[in-house]
């Protein structure tokens, strides 16, 4: 159905145009994304990276720029992040409030979250270069020439010019991505971000496929493995989908000899409105302790050869501590997993109490002279919308911590290392079934319903 819904797109000339538009930006995307910064060694890069957490989570949101540090190496993350911390801070600051409830004040918001990602784009940047100078080892040079400080007269130059090369990448993938939601099909960062992911399939399909034996057991581990993937993706695809319904009436007013109202509608709540953001503050908050702890570790230490470090009994109580800490918080520990759960299913309730409370539904519906069926509007109906969202959320929460576990157990069960990432792919499957809900409705409204069937 998917694919004859594309072939019947191409027979409508502005829908044809909107699909190999948004496909020359995202060759546009990989194009930026293989521009490489000046200066930088990026063979010593991307064999830092495969001992670094958090840089690894950071080129996940690059689409594999950062293996080549490019100057997309950044990724859309910084805007990312400017775009929850504009959410956050809207109901709490009133004056952002009144803002946002403005006819135009969205773009006002829109307009900062942009300027915001500047300083962030550029804390990121220094942060990620400060971290790989730091890791760098024996004859391994990051830059190729000079050192990375911007607070010297003699290195500031070649240092603000990657630091000005990672913003402007970031900015340009930025500008791609408004470029495709104006003018493509579907959301242009959700979109650049699916690219990367799916750009790297074929790499991280075939790293996995050669982690698994050649015997019985281990193709009885990959077609166990490839089960349990089409069982996530049909999960994923349903939870993204639910939504509990309540039954909203509008109120009858008598006008004249007419009467005019009494409509009858419905509430969609969806299962999960916190989307992919609490997979991304959690992962977040378990990489953090693990990277600050390997700063700290004794000299040549590694979780793979502990006896690199030299003799515990020399290590001080900082060494002994960062070595703890950087156990617990290996992906290799069980205890990384369940903290793990915890965490996203925290930051889903937290992040849908602060989307759902921007919405004032229950002030909005008795403004509108709606109300639910068998409750006064006002108070009552917003405590039981607060009821029936954290009952509903629970289940998507549930979901979001298994999903975000699921490489662990997966490996656990199969011995194949899963490559690709819960919250890569809830990105891959989420962009791709909201991309073709947005072409079956564009069909729809060209007339061409008789091709898509429900």
């Amino acid at each position: 159905m998917m694919l004859k819904a594309a072939v019947n797109a191409f027979k409508v000339p502005d829908l044809r145009r909107k699909i190999l538009f948004t496909l020359a930006m995202l060759v546009a995307f990989r194009l930026v994304s293989h521009i490489p910064v000046p200066m930088v060694n990026a063979a010593a890069v991307g064999e830092i990276l495969r001992n670094n957490a958090i840089l690894n989570f950071l080129d996940f949101f690059s689409g594999g720029a950062l293996v080549n540090f490019s100057v997309a190496a950044l990724g859309v993350y910084p805007y990312i992040t400017a775009s929850i911390v504009m959410q956050l801070l809207v109901p709490i600051i009133p004056a952002l409030e009144r803002i946002s409830q403005e006819p135009k004040g969205q773009e006002k918001i829109n307009k900062w979250t942009y300027w915001l990602t500047i300083p962030l784009a550029a804390l990121q940047g220094y942060g990620q270069m400060f971290m790989l100078v730091n890791q760098q080892s024996g004859g391994t040079r990051i830059l190729n020439v000079g050192e990375w400080n911007l607070f010297s007269l003699e290195y500031f130059l070649p240092s603000f010019t990657i630091l000005l090369s990672l913003i402007a990448g970031t900015m340009i993938l930025i500008w791609i991505g408004d470029l495709i939601t104006e003018q493509g099909i579907g959301n242009g960062l959700s979109m650049i971000i699916f690219g990367g992911i799916v750009a790297r399939l074929p790499a991280t399909l075939g790293q996995m496929m050669q982690s698994g034996e050649t015997t019985v057991a281990g193709w009885a581990g990959v077609i166990l493995f490839l089960v349990i993937g089409l069982i996530t993706i049909v999960g994923i695809v349903a939870i993204q989908e639910g939504k509990r319904e309540l039954r909203v009436r509008y109120s009858s007013q008598v006008r004249g000899t007419k009467m005019y109202g009494g409509a009858r509608t419905t509430l969609p709540l969806k299962v999960n409105m916190a989307g992919m953001i609490p997979l991304i503050f959690a992962q977040s908050f378990m990489v953090f302790p693990g990277t600050v702890a390997s700063y700290l570790v004794p000299p040549g230490y590694t979780a793979a050869n502990p006896a690199g470090g030299g003799d515990p009994a020399s290590w001080t109580f900082v060494q002994r501590a960062a070595v703890w800490v950087s156990n617990i918080f290996s992906t290799t520990s069980a205890v990384y997993w369940i903290l793990l759960f915890v965490l996203v299913m925290f930051f889903t309730f937290f992040y849908t109490v602060v989307v759902f409370s921007q919405t004032n539904m229950a002030k909005n519906l008795q403004k509108q002279g709606a109300f639910i069926e068998g409750l006064r509007p006002g108070e009552r109906t917003d405590k039981y919308l607060n009821k029936i969202v954290n009952r509903i959320t629970l289940i998507g929460a549930v979901f979001l911590a298994v999903v975000a576990v699921l490489p662990f157990v997966v490996q656990q069960a199969t011995g194949i290392e899963v490559g690709l990432s819960a919250t890569g792919l809830l990105i891959v499957v989420g962009v791709a079934v909201d991309t073709m809900k947005q072409l079956e409705g564009q069909l729809a409204i060209r007339g061409y319903e008789k091709f898509i069937r429900r």
